[in-house]
């Protein structure tokens, strides 16, 4: 039986004096991949910035592999073993490719399996041809590659992914979709927010709606891609 990685239970959070989650809960076993679906401003991005330390939670519980992690720092989180595609790329402007790549690679625990350069071109061959232009010569969707190499390059058993495809073009997005399947097939867990619901319901084993700031459905592809009165409901623009 698959273990527990992450257990998010009854998470309250916000922003000065407006609070946005209200009782969230989610869990990603060992090899899952699970997607955070909703409209704008319903609490998926707060729930990531939560579960990465960026945003102290308020109440509530964030639990890695069983350890409270609500209270630790955004470098701890990531030494620990996940790994964030944050909400914009936010790639290093001024480094190149290979910079960009080397400036985040961890030995944490990885092994013979543990994420090189070389591996991460194999993912994303366009990331070799590009790997001495600087971050800001790039393409959106070679910041998104780049985004996730620097992230696998942490060696995490988490990756999680804000936004995974927002804004880039139909090609670029299938090679983003392409390239997480075969890290799924490898046994990675994947926490990916996206709004994008047909790769969606290919990838992820496990989906959560939110709605206000917590968990209004959970269920798997085969529940939710036969619902199409809960995807109205919740997920129509």
């Amino acid at each position: 039986m698959t273990k527990d990685l992450l257990n998010i239970r009854h998470l309250e959070n916000g922003y000065g004096a407006s609070q946005v989650l209200f009782g969230m809960d989610l869990t990603v076993r060992q090899g899952q991949c699970v997607s955070l679906l909703g409209r704008n401003g319903m609490g998926k991005s707060t729930t990531i910035k939560s579960l990465m330390g960026l945003l102290p939670a308020w109440k509530g519980e964030i639990l890695w592999k069983g350890q409270p992690i609500q209270h630790s720092a955004p470098h701890v989180i990531a030494k620990a073993g996940v790994g964030l595609v944050p909400e914009g790329r936010q790639v290093f402007p001024n480094l190149s490719v290979r910079e960009n790549l080397i400036a985040t690679a961890n030995a944490r625990g990885g092994g013979a399996q543990g994420w090189t350069l070389e591996r991460v071109y194999q993912l994303f061959p366009r990331l070799q041809e590009r790997s001495s232009h600087f971050g800001n010569q790039l393409s959106g969707g070679e910041q998104q590659m780049l985004a996730i190499g620097r992230a696998l390059m942490t060696n995490p058993e988490l990756l999680v992914l804000d936004e995974a495809t927002e804004g880039l073009s139909p090609l670029v997005r299938q090679e983003i979709w392409t390239a997480l399947s075969l890290l799924r097939t490898n046994g990675m867990a994947i926490l990916v927010v996206d709004k994008n619901i047909v790769p969606i319901l290919k990838l992820c084993d496990q989906h959560y709606i939110v709605e206000k700031g917590k968990v209004a459905w959970s269920g798997c592809s085969a529940e939710l891609e036969s619902n199409s009165q809960l995807r109205t409901r919740y997920l129509s623009a």
